[in-house]
């Protein structure tokens, strides 16, 4: 296994324990598990966008996780369960179900009646993304899970997905470094760069 190893920058790195949980045997190069990720994922984002989503059964953990299984279930056996040790990111493992806990129960509250509310649809939904990005509740494929989590909870209450810089955002590039640059601005409560990347 070469480059398997090889991360983008920002990306959550893979130990030799994670790959044990490998689905596909031919797997050998990071352009290989780019491609089975892609093709995987792309099921997922196609099952999301047939499906009829209302908040109260998006935002539950079940559904997240869920989600996370249907995009990388095929390639990983670890697909959707929990993240049981530390990461580079994210919050202490033991604090992640309840951390997910809130983020749903307040998205809840706070998209249900976004005329009610101080922030725009955007900008609940980029406060949601981030805070997800943040809790990283799994072992690898915590950013795309996060983006497609972002765009079923926009279609949930009737606004259209995010462009996320019109880019192709798992491999590096310009736009994954200005957009990992808008997420570290949000973790200083600064979401104006994530806001206009998200539209971009």
């Amino acid at each position: 296994m070469t480059d398997l190893f090889a991360e983008p920058e920002g990306a959550t790195p893979l130990g030799p324990d994670d790959v044990v949980g490998l689905i596909p045997t031919w797997v050998a190069t990071r352009a290989d598990l780019n491609e089975v990720e892609e093709r995987n994922i792309g099921q997922a984002q196609l099952w999301a966008s047939r499906k009829t989503w209302t908040l109260d059964v998006f935002l539950q953990v079940a559904a997240l996780t869920d989600l996370h299984r249907r995009m990388l279930g095929d390639v990983w056996t670890w697909a959707g369960a929990l993240r049981r040790r530390e990461s580079n990111l994210g919050v202490d493992p033991s604090q992640i179900r309840p951390e997910l806990h809130d983020l749903c129960d307040d998205v809840m509250v706070q998209a249900a009646d976004a005329s009610d509310s101080a922030w725009s649809t955007d900008e609940i939904a980029v406060r949601f993304h981030h805070r997800l990005v943040s809790i990283h509740p799994f072992t690898n494929g915590n950013g795309r899970h996060a983006r497609l989590a972002t765009d079923v909870l926009l279609g949930a209450v009737g606004a259209a997905p995010f462009t996320w810089g019109s880019a192709h955002l798992a491999t590096s590039s310009q736009p994954r470094r200005e957009y990992l640059r808008a997420l570290r601005a949000a973790d200083n409560q600064d979401y104006e760069p994530l806001l206009r990347f998200v539209r971009s």
